[in-house]
């Protein structure tokens, strides 16, 4: 069907200020062929969209025929069939509650019971719910830390991982067969309470929650001695986070933990921010005022769906500097594996997982403890993968996983990342090194101290439209076929091209194979244990290119820094 047909067919079957919503796009073509030209991919990591109406935009008609999606799927592979249940979790954005009901709605009508929360919660708490639960998958209403105008449908396995790609290509083959209107069953939210078929989760689950993040704590005789003596500012950036982050807080026994009151309250609008987004230290312009103020150690914040965090730490100056997610995770990494050492609770089957855009300090770490390091795509899905091979194979102790892009997770309770069992983990390390006469700051310059000097940094590059999508197309494309010979002053010795799934030795030609799953990620081996990857965004209209250096000095680091950024701007023409 055409776009216009597709539009013509919407403004055909709503009414109301909806109607008027299509029509006052009547004379923009482009609008309507934004909206309409193509369905929201639903991939493994389900939809993500600008909210609105149209077959490219989130709205309760896409919502409701992905959830009519998933209930033909979970039927069709419910081979010894068993009662079917699903948990819903939303977040704090724009029509995140209607979406999450609409998806209760249509389950509750195809006879699969909706375990929904009565109010926003994070994403791993959802992740926890489905295990808890004993669900047969789950759906978290959120875009993460897109901008305000996005929002997102996130679907998860009863492992607790996000769905794996078999099955979400089964759920993608029954939304097509399903007509946009009239083709999703859906009875109403109260007739589905008063039935039995929908019913909200309660504090059991978030009890049960807590208890595992708080399980989580390395020393948490430390928090009692000295936890007092920490001050600290939080910002939940407008989000899910502000409850448990500091439920969890005060549980351990953290007593100054300063909020950011602009930012306390959830709203999908994101008043004081450009993008609720930890990554960007613009974000913690508030809580930098707040933290000055209230000469604060440390400032933590977590994104709208609460699985992501950043930190600012004071450098040797006392300026609170931003942290990378890279460096984040090494320091978590480093401090779970030298206090288990330390306690004589380091099991010799242990291992870390990370993505392999992620540093590659976490093998240096690894090394050093005795400890297995797994490298898997871009993606929390494939570290939960990791942990459910160990369990279902009963080799190997999980012990710590984590991505660049800000998320970790310790403990197994959960399979996606956790901004709450995180910030815990951080507050804590802050106090445990404290108390040994250094500031986080001072710990990661041991770190570099120990293992070397190892710097990393992403340059994404937004490319919105469907302009968009085919020049970040030919652009991967010309970087297969045309590899550059040298990036950031380094020879390349090898090419890995993940959707081949075929590493490519420079010089001799000879070839081996990778053994993880076909993606479209291209990953330089450069000299002197450098590294250059690039890939698209699976969560937004971007290409992600991650630069991986390691050397003696800062300034060696700077220099082939500077040197890639050039070679970047050539690669992305």
């Amino acid at each position: 069907m055409s776009y216009i047909k597709e539009y013509e067919l919407w403004l055909q079957n709503v009414t109301g200020t909806e109607r008027s919503e299509l029509e006052n796009i009547r004379n923009n073509d482009n609008e309507i062929k934004e909206r309409f030209h193509a369905s929201l991919e639903f991939g493994t990591a389900g939809l993500r969209g600008i909210i609105g109406l149209g077959i490219n935009r989130m709205n309760s008609y896409v919502v409701a025929r992905a959830t009519q999606g998933l209930s033909n799927q979970l039927k069709k592979t419910n081979t010894d069939g068993k009662a079917l249940s699903v948990c819903i979790a939303y977040d704090s954005r724009n029509k995140s509650e209607e979406f999450a009901r609409t998806a209760a709605r249509v389950l509750a009508a195809n006879g699969i019971k909706a375990y929904i929360f009565p109010e926003l919660k994070p994403v791993p708490e959802l992740s926890f719910s489905v295990r808890f639960k004993k669900a047969a998958a789950g759906i978290a209403i959120t875009a993460s830390h897109n901008p305000a105008k996005y929002n997102g449908y996130k679907v998860y396995g009863s492992d607790g991982a996000q769905l794996s790609p078999e099955l979400a290509s089964i759920v993608l083959e029954e939304i097509e067969k399903t007509p946009m209107f009239g083709g999703a069953k859906i009875i109403d939210f109260e007739e589905g309470l008063t039935s039995g078929m929908i019913e909200f989760l309660g504090e059991e689950t978030e009890n049960a929650y807590l208890d595992n993040v708080l399980a989580q704590s390395q020393n948490p005789e430390i928090v009692k001695k000295a936890g007092k003596n920490m001050k600290f500012v939080y910002t939940p950036l407008h989000g899910s986070g502000n409850k448990l982050v500091r439920a969890a807080l005060g549980k351990l026994g953290f007593e100054n933990v300063l909020v950011v009151k602009e930012q306390e309250a959830p709203d999908g609008d994101f008043p004081t921010v450009t993008s609720p987004n930890p990554e960007n230290k613009e974000a913690f312009t508030l809580a930098i005022d707040l933290a000055k103020k209230n000469d604060a150690d440390l400032i933590i914040g977590t994104d709208p769906d609460a699985d992501r965090v950043g930190i600012l730490v004071r450098d040797k100056s006392g300026e609170y500097v931003a942290l990378t997610g890279n460096q984040i995770g090494v320091l978590l990494c480093e401090y779970i594996l030298s206090s288990k050492k330390e306690k004589g609770t380091l099991p010799k089957d242990g291992f870390v997982v990370k993505t392999i855009v992620t540093t590659n300090l976490a093998k240096e770490i690894c090394d050093f403890y005795g400890v297995e390091l797994k490298d898997v795509l871009t993606g929390f899905k494939f570290i939960g993968e990791k942990i459910k091979e160990a369990e279902e194979s009963g080799k190997g102790t999980y012990l710590f996983g984590f991505e660049e892009s800000y998320g970790s997770l310790t403990g197994t309770y959960a399979r996606d990342k956790d901004a709450v069992s995180a910030s815990m983990l951080i507050a804590e390390m802050a106090v445990y090194y404290k108390e040994k006469g250094l500031s986080l700051y001072d710990q990661l310059q041991k770190i570099y101290e120990k293992y070397g000097f190892y710097h990393e940094f992403v340059e994404s590059i937004t490319m919105e439209g469907l302009d968009g999508i085919a020049k970040i197309k030919a652009i991967m494309e010309n970087i297969r076929q045309n590899p550059p010979k040298t990036l950031g002053g380094k020879k390349v010795l090898a090419v890995r091209d993940y959707s081949t799934s075929l590493r490519t030795d420079t010089e001799s030609g000879k070839t081996e194979e990778i053994f993880l799953p076909k993606s479209n990620v291209l990953y330089f081996e450069l000299e002197d244990k450098n590294n250059f990857i690039v890939r698209p965004s699976g969560t937004e209209p971007k290409i992600k290119l991650y630069c991986l250096l390691q050397g003696k000095t800062p300034d060696e680091t700077s220099k082939i820094a500077k040197l890639l950024g050039e070679d970047i701007k050539t690669l992305t023409k």
